[in-house]
């Protein structure tokens, strides 16, 4: 039977550190046969995602002008169809992408440590734009408040009606529910590593390893371990693809609430925070690796 040379401890002290050992070479060892296609993926990607910064800070210039200029739904609508283009296909590319290398976009390598620090399943928190939505409209109202005092209307998302305002707190709970139901999903494939078929295969190397001195693994056994890393990769690429769809749906819902000009606001405060969320974190890492 051919067997395959694995790069793991040569000495074990005892049978718990051999287990240990070996269950974190067989997932390193599977993830490093996996990585070598994800690699092309992860560059092709990184350069897409560059170039839609590009675009997203072409967008962000427009939708500034947008909102200085006019208020005219006619004018404003194709500028908002043309930023939610760019958004779906940024997820369309980010699907196909995720299908060869889904752990490379749970964890993307472009993203700066501190964007990687606030991620949720690979992306912002949908619930995270109720937050945005409030703080920019908190900002605004305050801003315009004499004029609205006076009963001028500013037409910003400072002056949302009560009907918008129970619309998007409808949505922000339902946004809630299926976050957290996703949250849910994403902790039992995490758990699922430490499942029967896992810690028995695990065992099995472990054993195999220590009688032949810990240098082989027989082709089947690897075989074995791919089947079941395999299994846990598509749990996690079925909850990333709904966590991006939620993702997604949050944003169109939220502007099909707001009228035009304040949905061109709420994308200016979306492009900026997420430019400069990213700016900051570039110039962050570099820091540090100077030091």
């Amino acid at each position: 039977m051919i067997r395959r040379t694995l790069l793991c401890y040569s000495h074990l002290d005892n049978a718990e550190a051999s287990s240990i050992a070996c269950l974190d070479t067989i997932m390193a060892n599977h993830l490093v046969n996996t990585s070598r296609n994800g690699v092309q993926n992860g560059e092709t990607f990184h350069r897409f995602f560059e170039q839609w910064l590009v675009e997203q800070n072409q967008d962000l210039d427009q939708l500034v002008r947008a909102s200085k200029d006019n208020n005219n739904h006619r004018i404003l609508s194709p500028i908002i169809q043309r930023v939610m283009k760019h958004y779906e296909e940024y997820y369309t590319e980010k699907s196909r992408c995720a299908n060869v290398d889904v752990l490379g976009m749970l964890h993307p390598s472009w993203r700066s440590n501190l964007e990687d620090a606030f991620l949720w399943i690979g992306g912002w928190r949908p619930s995270m734009a109720f937050h945005l939505l409030y703080s920019k409209s908190g900002i605004q109202l305050e801003a315009n408040l004499h004029e609205l005092i006076r009963g001028f209307r500013t037409g910003d998302l400072g002056d949302l009606s009560g009907s918008q305002l129970g619309q998007i707190d409808e949505l922000q709970n339902k946004t809630i529910r299926e976050e957290k139901k996703l949250s849910e999903n994403l902790a039992k494939v995490q758990e699922s590593v430490a499942d029967t078929s896992m810690v028995e295969l695990s065992n099995v190397v472990s054993e195999m390893m220590r009688e032949q001195r810990g240098q082989v693994v027989e082709e089947e056994e690897e075989e074995k371990i791919k089947t079941n890393i395999g299994k846990k990769e598509e749990g996690l690429l079925d909850v990333l693809r709904k966590a991006d769809d939620l993702r997604l749906r949050t944003l169109k819902d939220i502007l099909r609430i707001l009228t035009p000009i304040q949905a061109v606001h709420f994308l200016i405060a979306a492009a900026e925070l997420h430019l400069r969320i990213h700016e900051w974190g570039k110039k962050k890492d570099a820091s540090h690796a100077r030091q």
